[in-house]
């Protein structure tokens, strides 16, 4: 199952990084969370990934051009009139990455749209480039292939900013709204495992993915929450960043399941 990052936009709450990177490269640890999130993938076995790209696009590709070389011990011969390289040790990952330009002033769900063509007629996973979590894969992906609905989207208690979810007894999510007072404040927090059928719902650029797309599958009643109680964080703000910067430093970062 290939696994779908949006990374295109442009992270305006984060401008003092972003203003020189896309925000999915925005380093925790010497590393792009980029990274961070397909290392979780990866410890579950899914190593496909179709990078969603826009905002300085070629600051992804020009990563993980170099990629191979950055995470190799290299001899550089330049003796006798020499041109040659030999690399002694790597620690690159399994990974197959494409990265698509999918514009620079797409939507979300435009973006998932424009990667059609990559995804096949298959099922695949869906997440943003800009949080970090130990959500258990496996068991997500267990739980979509039981209930056979078209999405399952992950939700998280998180007392913060963000619109909420409804939510039935049954798992299903009914509706998205705006957060009131007496809310539980389940939010979605990407991590999303699609049928090749929702791509349907997405009309073309301007079309954002937490609107009409997923909440038409609501309403369809093909829209299943997986309630995620472990650990989950974006990276909005230089504040976060720092929090998290913070707990990779410290060898206590939730999210690192992989050895």
């Amino acid at each position: 199952m290939k696994v779908i990052i949006l990374a295109g936009g442009f992270g305006t709450r984060i401008s003092e990084e972003s203003q020189f990177k896309p925000k999915p490269m925005v380093e925790l640890g010497g590393m792009p969370i980029l990274w961070h999130i397909m290392k979780l993938y990866s410890h579950y076995g899914f190593n496909e990934f179709i990078i969603c790209a826009g905002y300085k696009q070629h600051v992804i590709k020009e990563y993980f051009a170099d990629y191979f070389l950055h995470t190799s011990d290299i001899t550089y011969d330049f003796t006798n009139g020499k041109n040659e390289m030999t690399v002694h040790k790597t620690s690159s990952e399994p990974w197959k990455v494409t990265v698509v330009d999918t514009g620079l002033n797409t939507m979300t769900g435009g973006r998932v749209r424009r990667v059609r063509d990559y995804i096949g007629n298959e099922p695949f996973m869906l997440t943003y480039g800009d949080g970090v979590s130990n959500i258990d894969i496996g068991a997500l992906v267990k739980f979509h292939q039981a209930h056979g609905k078209m999405v399952t989207m992950s939700a998280y208690n998180a007392g913060q900013r963000f619109g909420v979810l409804d939510i039935g007894d049954d798992g299903r999510i009914n509706d998205f709204r705006e957060k009131t007072q007496g809310d539980g404040n389940m939010i979605n927090i990407g991590f999303m495992v699609c049928q090749p059928e929702f791509i349907d719902l997405i009309e073309g650029d301007n079309t954002v993915l937490e609107k009409a797309p997923l909440e038409t599958a609501a309403h369809m009643g093909q829209l299943m929450a997986y309630k995620h109680e472990g650990f989950w964080q974006c990276m909005d703000t230089v504040r976060e960043k720092e929090q998290l910067e913070k707990m990779w430093a410290s060898g206590q970062a939730p999210w690192k399941v992989w050895d």
